[in-house]
């Protein structure tokens, strides 16, 4: 009896070291959570001190900020950067794409004789983006065309497609406050076929422009609308900078590169090929996008003398043979933009008429939904 008695309190004499084993394993585990969490606060603390006080660190938040200020997140940026500071920022870039649009062009371009069609697309592939060149060897063939559906922009691939084209990419900058208008009213310039469609300051403003002159020579820069019908030009949109003059390229470092985005750029060659340089973006585990340092870079290797930037972002496209040949970054597909430039096998045959002509676009609001649409 003695024996069984003793026996059946064992059990529970036994249990009690369990209880504490336990209690000891989880102070433990309480200790080391603890203690990762310090660590996470102090890594998070050093990484905020870094980003935030350290040259490399302001660096980066700079190019973040530079980011979404080319984006239709702008505003975001102040968090980064804060709102004096972006406002000064953008400010500032406003103040130097003027002042490189002033640079003097020599136009160092020796115009060769190319065959009609000869147009090429080569692809660019990098760790960081994914993109095209399309040369157009004989300047001539490039036209600038709009949309043609009054109160409403129109794809790129439509205008190919409507038109006859060979291809096109987007053009020029255009009035959208909330990021999502219809892009039926352009800012500052549009001309096709030596004529001046749209002028929003009227023809004696300046205003940077990219586009081409009636022997096939590219002009980028600050002009007044009455000087560029004087110097013969005959296609252009408005935008800016032109970033490489004379061979040499203006922007100096990534820091100025005006943030990482999708990119549409036009450049020239000294034979007179025209690049237009498509950059995709925005889609990590494909193409991130570009800066202009980036493109800068390789259109130096290309040969360029001239090279300036057009609309990019969501609105950067390029179509060939009816198709689009880049990844357009907006989730809702291609925008909806007042201008192209289009290429053409008979140029001298196209005529974009004037969609413009007639409506008071001083009281136009951009900000309402489409009219219409072009498929």
């Amino acid at each position: 009896m003695n024996t069984r008695h003793e026996a059946s309190f064992e059990p529970n004499y036994k249990r009690q070291p369990k209880f504490k084993k336990k209690t000891s394993a989880f102070r433990k585990w309480r200790r080391r959570i603890s203690i990762a969490f310090a660590s996470l606060l102090v890594v998070m603390l050093g990484a905020g001190g870094w980003f935030y006080l350290t040259p490399s660190g302001s660096d980066i938040r700079y190019m973040m900020a530079d980011t979404l200020i080319s984006s239709q997140h702008r505003y975001l940026a102040k968090y980064l950067i804060g709102q004096e500071e972006l406002n000064d920022r953008v400010a500032e870039y406003m103040k130097r794409f003027d002042e490189m649009g002033e640079i003097k062009d020599e136009h160092n371009v020796a115009l060769a004789s190319h065959p009609a069609s000869d147009v090429q697309i080569e692809q660019i592939s990098t760790a960081k983006f994914k993109g095209f060149i399309m040369y157009v060897h004989d300047p001539k063939m490039i036209r600038v065309a709009t949309t043609s559906v009054v109160g409403s922009g129109e794809t790129v691939l439509s205008m190919v497609k409507r038109t006859g084209a060979i291809a096109g990419v987007n053009g020029g900058a255009f009035d959208d406050p909330e990021w999502d208008g219809n892009g039926f009213k352009p800012a500052g310039i549009v001309m096709s076929g030596g004529k001046v469609l749209y002028k929003g300051d009227g023809m004696s403003a300046p205003v940077n422009v990219v586009g081409i002159d009636r022997d096939g020579l590219m002009v980028a820069g600050r002009y007044k609308p009455s000087q560029l019908l004087d110097m013969g030009v005959t296609d252009a949109v408005t935008f800016q900078p032109k970033f490489i003059v004379n061979g040499k390229g203006l922007i100096k470092n990534q820091a100025d590169g005006w943030g990482i985005a999708p990119r549409t750029v036009m450049a020239q060659q000294k034979d007179g090929t025209i690049m237009f340089v498509v950059i995709d973006g925005r889609q990590p585990g494909y193409s991130v996008g570009a800066t202009l340092y980036d493109i800068q870079k390789i259109l130096l290797q290309k040969g360029a003398v001239t090279a300036a930037n057009l609309d990019g972002g969501s609105s950067t496209v390029l179509v060939k043979d009816d198709q689009v040949v880049n990844k357009p970054s907006s989730k809702y597909g291609m925008r909806y933009l007042p201008s192209a430039f289009l290429v053409f096998d008979h140029p001298e045959q196209f005529d974009s008429g004037n969609i413009w002509d007639g409506i008071d676009m001083q009281h136009f609001d951009s900000s309402q939904p489409r009219a219409n649409t072009a498929s």
